[in-house]
């Protein structure tokens, strides 16, 4: 093997003194930033998915700079949070010391990964000079009637012990701990992205986004074109509100059905025959998840409220109301109108109580919504986010409540409200988060009369620490504002984003609204944050995601220290495109390993190579497609025409000296220890990183024959000249007769062959 490990740790500290990686933030010309998803921070360290991620990454930031770009690839932290705090909470270890050792550990294995971080710019969540800031946007909301405090049913977490927004609720389970979510009763604060309902939905259709994170977004987000109808209460000044997109069924609503929470419950309480029948059913309700509610709609549950009736505007008929916890109170306005003969829901819940059913008569939308005095109305399945937490390791929320002047934000000049060294950090699960049980944090000032008041002493979501972090990274040393807006609006939107698809609805949707906000407050001048988007595949260990607990997890520790940072790298890169995922083999690796071991031996004959100013013309159709390759973020197929250019190397008797440093170029973003290594071995100029990508001349493309790639299992068995466009049947035949390929073979059947068009054809077995 090549001495990588001296190589690696020479280059590390080189590029770290000359700063390589650091643009001129004020006077780039061609700014290009690069960026991945902000990572959670782990005592553990990274995983090797979390290395294909990142050195993925790195390969198209290395791309764009040898394009020309000034490109800006920053790192930090995103370390405030429930993910954090709960490692703490199980080691033992109070928040702030586990955000040292899992800070000092992950910029550990950071640094030795190959990528060319902007180290200057990175930052921490939980450092004080970012968390000013994000108290400042919380101002800013408060003062822009953004943020508001209300009281409402939330989702709680019994095992998080704190609220969840709606997004962090997946299929009725916490999305980061996986248990049921039940409903609580309580004050929170919450920020009005419903405001920017329609713009986040009409924006999408601009972005370069892929379709089913576009979709994700849409369906979320959820617009329904319908009418709002008032139904009057029978002996009552009470009404009962619905939204419907089918006014033209109401003459055949027989019945109304009410979320068990809806307000009129209680309103008509001394009216309701049955209350306490309502009542127990209510209070069950509310143990259920949204999803066993959702879930449950099929075999129906309910109980009518004894006493009551409702009039149909359009029949002027009484009809019942029921409550029923299949009927969500977070869905339009917590209640239906009931039209049996057209709904089969509603027509299942009618036949199993026995309520009428009639034949429905339809009659034009707009002439219904006229004979009821309806109001066209938008709905959207969007809810407000829900950004207080009762938690301890966040952003204690910059507001102060005076029983005199009421809630109000906490004086700019105060920034940053510093969260304070609390031992008794562990949550309460009373509703109040741990910061009320001290005293020197909470009691304060009345900023507006002066007189003793109370600080809020909930924290904000991990999810507002990362919607705004890219706007920082550029200006991260800026104290007196949060950013400069003309480096910002010089850097952002952001060029490529490359990250996890589960944060479709959730980072993705809040980034989208706080950048709008942004905008409409003059900070910036654009409204989306992310121009190029693009998910990162999952890497699988024995065919499953890589946990610890189930003991499957890939330690690159291990693995970079045997073999070096450039075979992970590389290998890693060719399992699959990078939006795509794979399987982690160690023999896959040892593919890798045995190519740069070649192309190491090859470097150390450069004393043979014949010297020649003009790459060969066969190596043109090798840049256009590594160039493509790159560019659509499939690595597998660039790095397959690099072992083509080795084979073909090999072949030959004299390597042209030109060909070998152009096949640097283009193997650097893989690679970019070695490379940098020989480069200079071959006498050239300090840096490989920052020489110009190579170019292919159109005319040399037009040849009839192409190299094509031999794999089995993925690992290179030679490669061979053949016609363009040959069939598949005829390239096997070609394929199975090469000595290696044949030997590789033998004495073992093939499940399937993977060909790409007069590139690569793979026999797995």
């Amino acid at each position: 093997m090549y001495p990588f490990s001296k190589i690696e740790k020479k280059w590390t500290q080189k590029w770290l003194d000359t700063g390589l990686y650091e643009p001129d933030l004020d006077k780039a010309k061609k700014p290009f930033y690069n960026l991945m998803m902000f990572p959670y921070p782990s005592a553990e360290g990274l995983h090797i998915g979390s290395v294909r991620t990142f050195s993925g990454v790195d390969v198209y930031g290395r791309f764009m700079r040898m394009q020309g770009h000034d490109v800006l690839e920053p790192i930090g932290l995103d370390g405030f949070g429930i993910h954090s705090e709960n490692y703490a909470l199980k080691a033992g270890k109070h928040p702030s010391e586990h955000a040292k050792e899992s800070e000092k550990n992950f910029y550990r294995q950071l640094g030795y990964i190959g990528n060319g971080f902007s180290w200057k710019e990175k930052l921490e969540t939980y450092d004080p000079d970012y968390y000013k800031w994000t108290q400042w946007i919380f101002i800013k909301m408060w003062e822009k009637g953004l943020a508001y405090r209300a009281k409402t049913s939330v989702n709680w977490c019994p095992s998080c012990i704190t609220v969840l927004a709606d997004e962090q609720v997946i299929n009725g389970e916490c999305e980061r701990c996986g248990t049921a979510v039940t409903k609580k009763e309580l004050e929170q604060w919450f920020f009005r992205i419903t405001k920017y309902a329609d713009k986040l939905l009409r924006n999408l259709e601009k972005l370069d986004w892929p379709n089913h994170i576009k979709t994700a977004q849409q369906n979320w987000i959820g617009k329904s074109e319908g009418v709002e109808i008032i139904f009057n209460v029978k002996d009552s000044n009470s009404v009962v509100k619905i939204f419907t997109t089918r006014p033209d069924t109401i003459l055949g609503a027989t019945y109304m059905v009410l979320a068990p929470e809806h307000l009129l419950v209680k309103e008509l309480k001394n009216k309701i025959t049955n209350y306490k029948k309502v009542d127990n059913y209510v209070e069950k309700a509310k143990r259920k998840t949204e999803n066993d509610r959702i879930a449950g709609g099929k075999t129906k549950s309910g109980v009518e409220l004894g006493g009551i009736k409702a009039i149909n505007p359009a029949t002027k008929k009484e009809i019942p109301v029921w409550i029923a916890d299949y009927v969500l109170s977070s869905y339009g306005t917590g209640a239906i109108m009931a039209v049996p003969d057209q709904d089969e829901r509603d027509g299942a819940f009618a036949n199993k109580f026995k309520l009428p059913i009639v034949k429905t008569k339809l009659i034009d939308w707009d002439k219904a919504v006229k004979m009821v005095g309806g109001k066209k109305k938008t709905q959207y399945h969007l809810r407000d986010w829900l950004i207080s937490r009762q938690r301890y390791w966040g952003p204690p929320i910059p507001m102060i409540y005076c029983v005199r002047c009421g809630w109000q934000s906490a004086p700019e000049k105060d920034l940053p409200i510093l969260l304070p060294d609390l031992r008794g950090f562990r949550p309460k699960g009373t509703g109040e988060a741990p910061l009320a049980s001290s005293k020197a944090f909470y009691e304060t000032k009345c900023p507006k009369c002066h007189d003793v008041a109370r600080r809020e002493t909930d924290v904000s979501d991990t999810f507002l620490d990362s919607s705004w972090y890219f706007f920082r990274y550029p200006d991260v040393n800026r104290r007196e504002a949060i950013f400069s807006k003309q480096r910002i609006n010089k850097w952002l939107p952001v060029d490529s984003y490359i990250g996890g698809v589960e944060h479709a609805v959730l980072h993705l949707l809040y980034a989208r609204f706080i950048t709008m906000a942004f905008k409409d407050m003059q900070l910036i001048n654009f409204e989306e944050p992310f121009t190029r988007l693009r998910p990162n595949g999952l890497i699988t260990l024995r065919g499953a995601k890589m946990s610890k607990s189930r003991g499957n997890v890939v330690d690159p520790d291990d693995y970079i220290g045997k073999f070096g940072a450039d075979a992970i790298r590389l290998y890693l890169q060719f399992i699959s495109p990078l939006y795509e995922g794979g399987e982690w083999r160690d023999s896959g690796l040892m593919g890798s390993v045995r190519f740069l071991g070649r192309v190491w031996k090859l470097g150390e004959k450069m004393d043979t190579f014949e010297i020649s100013r003009n790459v060969s013309s066969w190596m043109h159709k090798s840049i256009k497609r590594i160039t493509d390759g790159i560019q659509e973020l499939k690595y597998n197929t660039a790095i397959a025409e690099l072992m083509v250019i080795m084979n073909t190397f090999e072949g030959n008797n004299q390597v042209n000296k030109k060909d070998f440093e152009t096949f640097l170029l283009l193997l650097a973003p893989f690679a970019p220890f070695i490379t940098e290594e020989l480069w200079e071995k071959l006498g050239n100029q300090y840096s490989v990183h920052n020489r110009s990508w190579p170019k292919y001349i159109e005319k040399s493309l037009a040849s009839n024959q192409v190299n094509l790639a031999i794999q089995v299992n993925g690992k290179l068995r030679g490669t061979v000249s053949i016609a363009r466009g040959l069939a598949q049947k005829e390239v096997e035949k070609i394929a199975l007769n090469e000595p290696r390929v044949f030997t590789a073979l033998s004495n073992k059947k093939h499940k399937k062959i993977i060909y790409v068009q007069d590139r690569i054809i793979n026999f797995v077995v």
